[in-house]
């Protein structure tokens, strides 16, 4: 089985690179900015712009399963992630329909779900509520996933990541965590579960006071290990660098940015958040 890794230059696919061979998986990576070399002389690696279909084309060539990390990963300008996150998300998907790749597992995020308060619990079902435009861009990716296993069979897992981290260090972190080693076992059940047609799945680990429940991996395979509240009593001696309007919602520090206070929003707005969140 041939899989090939977009945005391998990025922290996540820094480390699938690394990992996923080591676990016999036959890999080809794709960087561009900033681009990347071979780490040995067997590694199948690419650089280039995934809006250019000529270079999605040949990257994607005999490939049976593409996790796309690829794309802006932080809130931007508009423009930015409409050039990363759509557009280039669009070609990418146009090339895998046209390549014959069975399987899209799709880096989504916690921030397309970013304005439900922290006391809710979400099930794979829970509404999307994003937190700025990169959460919103990431709802928008998970209705192209969806769309293309409908329309065009190609298989799609929409992965919510979480903060995946060597090491939980806030408090927020505390319910989002996803360690390095549940991201790598989450990676290889994506690229191994048998037929799945769509499904949407959270990336987190096994976290007592995660914001998530049930996580939607069991069809997968995927059972997590790590647990962020083993780091708990070290963390909550620290003092929390979220203000009051990121502790209240589980967008964290993405929700303050661009938020308008309740007393400067029109009236009826005003109201209806008060019974809401």
């Amino acid at each position: 089985m041939k899989v090939a890794l977009s945005g391998a230059s990025g922290n996540i696919g820094s480390l699938l690179r690394r990992e996923l061979p080591r676990c016999g998986i036959e890999l080809r990576s794709a960087g561009w900015k900033p681009s990347i070399a071979p780490q040995h002389e067997s590694e199948d690696v690419m650089n280039g712009d995934l809006r250019d279909a000529a270079f999605v084309d040949r990257f994607l060539e005999g490939v049976d399963v593409l996790i796309h990390l690829a794309g802006t990963s932080i809130e931007r300008p508009l423009p930015e992630i409409i050039e990363n996150n759509l557009i280039g998300l669009h070609q990418v998907y146009e090339g895998a329909r046209r390549k014959n790749v069975k399987r899209i597992v799709f880096a989504s995020s916690n921030h397309a779900f970013g304005m439900h308060p922290v006391s809710a619990k979400l099930s794979p079902d829970a509404p999307f509520r994003p937190d700025g435009l990169y959460g919103l861009s990431k709802m928008w990716g998970e209705g192209l996933a969806r769309m293309y296993w409908d329309k065009h069979g190609i298989e799609g897992i929409s992965l919510r990541i979480g903060s995946c981290e060597p090491r939980p260090s806030n408090f927020r972190h505390l319910s989002t965590w996803l360690s390095h080693h549940d991201m790598v076992s989450l990676a290889l059940s994506c690229i191994r579960a048998p037929a799945v047609g769509y499904l949407a799945v959270w990336g987190v680990s096994n976290n007592t006071r995660s914001y998530l429940s049930p996580l939607n991996c069991a069809e997968i395979g995927y059972s997590p290990r790590d647990n962020a509240e083993d780091f708990a009593a070290e963390i909550m001696n620290q003092p929390n660098p979220l203000d009051s309007i990121a502790q209240s919602y589980q967008g964290g520090a993405f929700v303050t940015l661009d938020f308008t206070p309740e007393q400067e929003r029109p009236k009826a707005a005003q109201s209806f958040c008060a019974t809401t969140t």
